[in-house]
């Protein structure tokens, strides 16, 4: 037998209880994936091949999704494996400083793994710690408030090879931050209250609570919550078994956002009922919650708080004693993509694929999940939905102003005295949320994450609504010594790095306006750089696939428009300046053949009589 066959042999006998732990379902390919990598440290070529087999599917496909999440990796990778936060707040806080500290500590280079395979040390786009930054993620695990104390303590723990489990638990502790508390964060609904008030209704009754309440969805698009549970109800099932589904949608990848981290970790229950509450209005018999990577630390009390519910006959058949209805809720671990926050995206990582967006016509509502009828709402609008469950639409409707309903929570980050969660009534202004949150000095905010919209100091007054202001939660605070240049910069590369790279215009686009931006940070910059920015803008604006490339320029766009000094101040001349520098390159030839004459010098042995180029 071959050394290849002993190994297959190997792996098979390890991985294949992995893949029947998961019933052998594509569906559950990332899960899987995720589960053979704990088990293995990463994702080898053999691994691969062997979990293709079992589940009937072409090899390539297991590859492909393999390759698509940054939180699986086809090569080797440290036992420790550090990732940290590269948001613009974390950077704010000293992270890249924290970074390059812990690497020189560990004699190792950022993006390599050490020689002897113990550490590999990167960054992640965003932790969803950015009000207890600077954070970073060790083998998946969430510390915060990282300072040079820590960083030397834990480049110690590295060396001595020391578990986890052993490390201080202070480094791990991840606080909730309320500042201010309104409807939600007030509520204290016992679990099930919502959803036996739901049942008491009846679906109809329901459905039309909702529409009273005028609820929005608050993930960002603000789609009415009532029109989309209706639609999926009416939908006609096209596949057999007849089956529609709830899906929480619970991968705040926006850098900024962390509100659904808190209504996760304390209001879970809530989230729950109101999953349970869709589930029984639209005539759905299963909830699947998708969380982003990041907040894999919340699993096992999410787990046995599920668990909870079934022995408290809240989940499962017979669902609070009536035989006709059944519901339950599963969840499904992401690993590492930005795009899959939108939700098609998410539906096709549910089902075991690569997370690129489906193009719509149709809709979730009626080709959803498994190509059935589907809901898709984010975490902070089911945890609404139980609360008019509890208390009726009307109650709802009269928080807020006529077209924003309710209330919307902020996750506060920055340049600020107090960051964490605030709660206001829709149509709070800026200014009032500035003032409350300390932020006294700001020059600017971003509402909504490097997706949404940068306020300037003039706008202060407009209001957090979908009538004027939208957002998904992130309010990020930027004092007057900012640099909004390099707040710029940073959107620029995250979007360029969480590009899924499906359509041209977002994968080129994506990555020219990072060139630009770094071309301009360089001093190479002019205005001809400029125009390129709001040329890729229009264009990834008009022909992308979907919302990432679309607003990938917007806070270029907003900056540019607002604080252009801050780019001007850097530009090295108005016509066109190649980033290039061929003499530059060829230095290094120069110090190896030990010359530095005019002649070794591109372009200035021209200018020198006697000289041929």
């Amino acid at each position: 037998m071959t050394n290849e066959c002993i190994e297959t042999r190997r792996l098979e006998a390890l991985l294949l209880p992995i893949v029947d732990g998961h019933r052998r379902d594509p569906g559950l390919l990332l899960q899987i994936l995720r589960a053979v990598q704990d088990a293995l440290g990463y994702l080898p070529a053999a691994a691969l091949t062997v979990i293709a087999r079992a589940l009937n599917l072409p090899r390539a496909r297991v590859e492909g999704v393999a390759g698509f999440y940054s939180f699986l990796h086809l090569a080797p990778v440290g036992r420790y494996r550090v990732l940290f936060s590269d948001n613009i707040t974390d950077r704010m806080l000293g992270s890249v400083e924290l970074m390059d500290r812990l690497c020189n500590r560990l004699w190792i280079e950022r993006g390599k793994v050490s020689e002897d395979g113990l550490v590999s040390v990167d960054t992640t786009s965003c932790t969803g710690m950015c009000d207890q930054g600077p954070a970073l993620l060790v083998n998946g695990q969430a510390l915060t408030r990282m300072s040079a104390e820590r960083i030397d303590r834990i480049s110690e723990l590295i060396r001595a090879e020391t578990p986890l489990a052993d490390w201080p638990s202070e480094y791990f502790v991840v606080e909730d931050n309320i500042r201010r508390r309104d409807a939600v964060l007030t509520a204290q609904s016992p679990a099930g209250e919502a959803l036996q008030a739901a049942i008491a209704r009846g679906a109809d009754a329901m459905l039309a609570e909702m529409k009273i309440s005028n609820l929005r969805g608050r993930g960002g698009a603000g789609f009415t919550t009532y029109i989309k549970w209706e639609s999926a109800r009416r939908a006609t099932c096209r596949h057999e078994p007849p089956a529609r589904y709830v899906v929480c949608n619970a991968d705040e990848g926006e850098p900024g956002t962390f509100k659904d981290r808190i209504l996760l970790s304390s209001y879970a229950d809530l989230l729950f009922d109101g999953m349970s509450v869709a589930g029984v209005t639209i005539g759905a018999s299963k909830g699947l919650v998708y969380l982003r990577g990041e907040y894999a630390y919340l699993l096992p009390a999410l787990h046995e708080n599920l668990e909870r519910r079934r022995r408290s006959g809240l989940l499962g058949p017979a669902l609070c004693g009536h035989a006709d209805l059944a519901f339950d809720i599963d969840i499904h671990l992401g690993a590492g993509a930005y795009v899959c926050g939108e939700e098609t995206a998410l539906l096709e990582s549910l089902e075991g694929k690569r997370g690129v967006p489906r193009i719509r016509p149709p809709f979730p509502v009626s080709e959803g999940y498994l190509g059935q009828p589907t809901v898709v709402n984010n975490v902070e609008t089911l945890c609404k939905a139980a609360l008019i469950a509890v208390n009726g639409g009307a109650w709802f409707a009269a928080l807020g102003t006529k077209q924003s309903t309710g209330t919307k929570l902020l996750s506060i980050s920055g340049d600020v005295e107090t960051p964490g969660i605030y709660e206001y009534p829709l149509g709070v202004s800026v200014a009032q949320v500035l003032n409350d949150c300390g932020a006294g000095n700001a020059q600017a905010v971003q509402i909504s994450g490097p997706s949404g919209t940068c306020l300037a100091m003039h706008e202060f007054s407009r209001r957090i609504a979908f009538e004027d202001v939208s957002t998904a939660g992130a309010f990020m605070v930027f004092g007057a010594h900012r640099d909004m240049f390099e707040v710029a910069r940073n959107f620029a590369h995250f979007f360029a790095h969480e590009s899924c790279g499906f359509c041209t215009p977002c994968r080129v686009g994506t990555a020219l306006v990072a060139n630009c931006m770094d071309k301009i940070s360089n001093g190479l910059g002019s205005q001809y750089d400029i125009r390129e920015i709001f040329k890729i803008h229009r264009l990834l604006h008009a022909a992308s696939h979907c919302g990432l490339g679309q607003s990938a320029c917007n806070p270029l766009f907003d900056t540019l428009n607002k604080f252009r000094p801050a780019y001007e101040r850097r530009l090295r001349s108005l016509d066109f300046e190649p980033a290039f520098d061929l003499d530059q390159a060829l230095a290094s030839a120069r110090q190896m053949t030990g010359r530095d004459d005019p002649a070794a010098h591109f372009g200035l042995a021209a200018r020198v009589p006697g000289v041929e180029s």
